[in-house]
């Protein structure tokens, strides 16, 4: 078995990914990394032997800036990746800025997932995604993707539109003030003596159901009441009020894909994978592993602190349940619909609790309320329309700009004009367009 991993997110997540291949998954499989820093590969490749030797189940690790070496024959690819995202992000800021407070232009628009914004975000890193689906058609036709990069619903369809098979796990809507953990903290429960049913679109996901784990009562009720009771913020009483149902994650995750609001206010400055202090701190932990060994104490010490830090998003798991065929449950997974979501298309990419057996997705279907189901009509068809554009499709790219949510309220042919302004001003990442 062969995992290829690509992206410049995957230095960070690389503890992670292969704790769980070698150690919990009890996988010898080669891992190959895409890296074209000559520093950087010394980094990885010194860390990645070490803890290659510590597991002692064979496999080969490999780092290389030889692309289609480290995609030849792979089994999964693993991304993570983007395009100079935080240089990029802040061009789109300062065009879409007015000349001053009291005329801000559509500084609203300037958003990492949806609107204006969201659109070049996803048309700079699904060009990136195209040129490695070119690749990986040759050295890996059948291999199976994990994407961790965003867009997530947007980059997913890329490499669904490509023919891959592609599953995605992004930010969970689990953790945080207004995920499960923070509801059931408003509720004054335990998150593991409750069962949820969460359901939607990546980023943009909502409660369907919630019951007592050990009775089966129906506690749905309880948590609308305090979403009503505003214990959960203005913006989730409001989507609450609209949709008919609870959002559940990051809800500013959910502003960004609907009409700009008067009190929500989009980062300034998003964060985009490690800060440099990070950055730092990271290679300090690999190069001790390297030198010292994963079996020394300095060793084990830094790999400790490496996996502390580790993200919620376990995209081996799911690869290796998928690829071995065995039984799996893994909330918010993002996937083509195929029926969980009878309300959207088949061919939706949906964010959704999945159930394998024998590697199968037996996942069940769920309804959601209909005023729900018309804005992840409208949001999944803008995020398939935008994949579609950045194969260089201009009719899709003005479909976008007619369809998205984010844009209601606007005057959407001066919209399609500065979207062409944005996209000359990005030529040099955007040959298909």
């Amino acid at each position: 078995m062969k995992f290829a991993l690509i992206g410049q997110d995957i230095p960070m997540l690389l503890p992670t990914l292969l704790a769980d291949l070698l150690f919990a998954g009890n996988e010898g499989a080669d891992t190959a990394v895409y890296e074209n820093n000559p520093a950087m590969q010394g980094v990885l490749q010194g860390y990645m032997d070490a803890i290659y030797q510590k597991r002692g189940l064979g496999g080969r690790a490999l780092v290389s800036e030889d692309l289609p070496q480290v995609l030849e024959e792979a089994d999964c690819v693993i991304y993570a990746g983007d395009c100079m995202p935080a240089s990029r992000f802040r061009m789109d800021r300062d065009a879409l800025a007015g000349p001053s407070e009291e005329d801000p232009g559509l500084s609203d628009q300037a958003r990492v997932n949806g609107g204006l914004g969201g659109l070049m975000h996803a048309l700079r890193g699904d060009n990136k995604v195209l040129d490695l689906c070119e690749e990986m058609t040759y050295a890996c036709p059948d291999a199976l993707v994990m994407n961790l990069a965003q867009p997530m619903g947007r980059i997913c369809a890329v490499f669904a539109d490509a023919g891959f098979r592609c599953y995605g796990l992004g930010p969970t809507p689990l953790r945080g003030a207004n995920g499960l953990e923070g509801l059931c903290h408003a509720l004054h429960r335990k998150p593991a003596t409750v069962t949820a049913d969460i359901a939607g679109l990546p980023g943009f996901a909502f409660l369907l159901s919630l019951r007592d784990a050990a009775t089966g009562a129906d506690l749905l009720p309880a948590a609308e009441e305090v979403a009503r009771k505003g214990d959960l913020g203005r913006l989730a009483r409001r989507w609450l009020d609209w949709y008919g149902a609870l959002p559940m994650g990051k809800v500013t995750d959910h502003a960004e894909f609907l009409p700009a609001q008067p009190d929500f206010i989009p980062e300034a400055e998003p964060t985009f994978g490690e800060s440099v202090e990070q950055r730092k701190e990271r290679i300090l932990h690999m190069n001790t592993i390297a030198s010292k060994g994963a079996d020394s104490r300095e060793g084990m010490m830094a790999q400790l602190v490496l996996l502390s830090k580790a993200p919620a998003q376990r995209p081996v798991q799911l690869a290796l349940a998928l690829l071995r065929g065995t039984d799996l449950r893994m909330a918010a997974v993002t996937r083509r619909n195929r029926g969980v979501l009878p309300q959207l298309e088949n061919h939706a990419i949906i964010e959704a609790e999945l159930t394998l057996r024998a590697g199968e997705d037996v996942s069940p279907a769920r309804r959601v309320p209909e005023a729900l189901a018309d804005i992840l009509r409208a949001v999944d068809e803008t995020n398939r329309l935008v994949a579609r554009a950045a194969a260089g499709d201009r009719g899709a790219l003005r479909e976008a700009i007619e369809t998205d949510p984010a844009l209601d309220g606007l005057d959407r042919l001066y919209l399609q004009d500065v979207a062409d302004k944005l996209i000359e001003l990005h030529r040099d990442v955007l040959p298909r367009l």
